[in-house]
């Protein structure tokens, strides 16, 4: 869950887990530590049809979640972190 300034709706005031519920580091408007962020639209064919689920969860609570995928997830190293 992310919350942004009230003065101009712009700034990035805090991010807490959806996981845990831990407040996420947030200095002067720019996020200080790992976060998974996921927006994602269901569309046709979906139980979840025309909905919009977003969330943002820690580093901990997402390697928490894939260690319990069946298929691990495809890993690349980056050259260039944004």
């Amino acid at each position: 869950m992310r919350e942004y300034s009230a003065k101009d709706g712009q700034m990035l005031q805090k991010i807490v887990c959806n996981g845990c519920g831990r407040s996420l580091r947030v200095e002067g408007g720019i996020l200080k530590e790992g976060c998974c962020s996921v927006d994602m639209a269901f569309g046709y064919f979906s139980s979840r049809d025309g909905m919009r689920h977003r969330f943002d969860l820690c580093e901990e609570c997402y390697t928490n979640i894939i260690e319990k995928f069946k298929v691990p997830v495809e890993e690349s190293e980056e050259n260039e972190l944004l």
